[in-house]
């Protein structure tokens, strides 16, 4: 049996499935491709048994076939060909696949289809659709908070809240929470809420579209399904209960410090440099309309302060924070302004961008340190 397609039609697809291919299977054959041609449609698969994602593309086949095809393999080969019509030949009989290009001709030694584990079959429950970059705002905005903590499962990924209000995206790792809120997504009737894996999200991110395509998303209280195009993505749902997080949220925070986001992003990353290396602990002191930021590290004697100015609209205050908690949060946001939202130094800090558009709302809540007697 054989196909024919280009080089880069074939790589573009494989490499956008790569990312789940595992590097220790718990199936031998989950390090390979599983590849369905069916009336001159090549439907390509990667699995890790969590999460697969489908692709599929039209290609010249003389007959219908299925193989599983070694992944690493075939992306470096088809990476290191120019683009040109490539032939694959099965021998079913070995299931060895021959690669014919302009080049040369390569073997390598695939495996029985039969024996790649076949999708499940399932029904879903409940379905909405929105955006690509709608999704890709929402993952973006929240995927750096989530807990790598294999304790806290319920933190392992992103919680979808969807009700006919707003729709809610929230991850959370205890020290820090986003809460990703849109209102322009369209919902019908009660949703359960469902927690996504990190690892689905990381390869939903990598392979969505970055404009206005429409997204179909399908769930029960098992699974969820992202189609897209020629894109499937199966992810198998985190069943655990995710953290009450609108109690976290604190509502008195009206101690509120404006500033350029650059600004304290550059600041930061500086001062850490100086801070302990276990707490990353900064210190903010707000007088007026300036912020000091200091850190210290008392076990080497190293010491860094500078000033920002702010708008400030509150009591003076002194709060600490970890360095490096904050730095993820402002480079993950992409508002000029950030506001702090504050209230005493044992209470958690919020911080939202400054200009947001009206479809959404933004905030991200990061928790206190408690401070050490230097001062300014």
């Amino acid at each position: 049996m054989k196909f024919t397609a280009s080089t880069s039609t074939i790589l573009k697809q494989i490499q956008m499935l790569n990312g789940v291919i595992p590097n220790n299977p718990s199936m031998p054959i989950l390090e390979n491709f599983l590849f369905e041609i069916q009336g001159g449609l090549l439907k390509i698969t990667a699995s890790d048994m969590h999460t697969t994602i489908i692709s599929e593309i039209n290609v010249e086949a003389d007959a219908d076939a299925n193989v599983a095809i070694p992944a690493r393999m075939l992306t470096d080969t088809l990476k290191n060909l120019p683009e040109q019509p490539v032939t694959f030949s099965i021998d079913f009989d070995t299931y060895t696949i021959e690669i014919a290009s302009d080049n040369g001709r390569y073997k390598l030694a695939g495996e029985n289809a039969e024996d790649y584990p076949s999708n499940p079959d399932i029904a879903m429950s409940s379905s909405l659709a929105m955006s690509a970059i709608t999704l890709q705002d929402a993952i973006g905005y929240t995927l750096f908070a989530t807990s790598n903590d294999d304790m806290k499962p319920n933190m392992n990924g992103v919680f979808f809240n969807f009700t006919e209000d707003h729709s809610d995206f929230v991850a959370t790792d205890s020290h820090r929470l986003v809460r990703y809120r849109r209102n322009d997504i369209e919902v019908s009737g009660m949703m359960e809420p469902i927690i996504l894996g990190k690892k689905a999200l990381t390869q939903l991110k990598n392979i969505l579209p970055a404009d206005e395509t429409n997204v179909s998303l399908e769930f029960n209280d098992q699974y969820a399904v992202f189609t897209f195009g020629t894109m499937r993505l199966i992810s198998r749902l985190i069943d655990e209960r995710f953290p009450d997080y609108e109690n976290v949220i604190p509502l008195n925070n009206n101690n509120l410090v404006t500033l350029d986001r650059q600004a304290l992003l550059g600041c930061l990353k500086r001062i850490v440099i100086y801070a302990n290396k276990t707490t990353n602990q900064v210190r903010f002191k707000i007088q007026d309309n300036e912020l000091f930021v200091s850190a210290e590290d008392l076990d080497f004697s190293n010491e860094a302060k500078e000033r920002l100015f702010c708008e400030h609209d509150g009591e003076d205050l002194e709060i600490g924070f970890n360095a490096k908690f904050l730095i993820e949060i402002l480079n993950n946001i992409s508002s000029d302004r950030v506001t702090l939202r504050l209230s005493e130094p044992g209470m958690a800090g919020l911080l939202v961008p400054q200009d947001q558009p009206d479809t959404e709302d933004v905030l991200m809540l990061v928790m206190p340190i408690m401070l050490h007697n230097f001062s300014y």
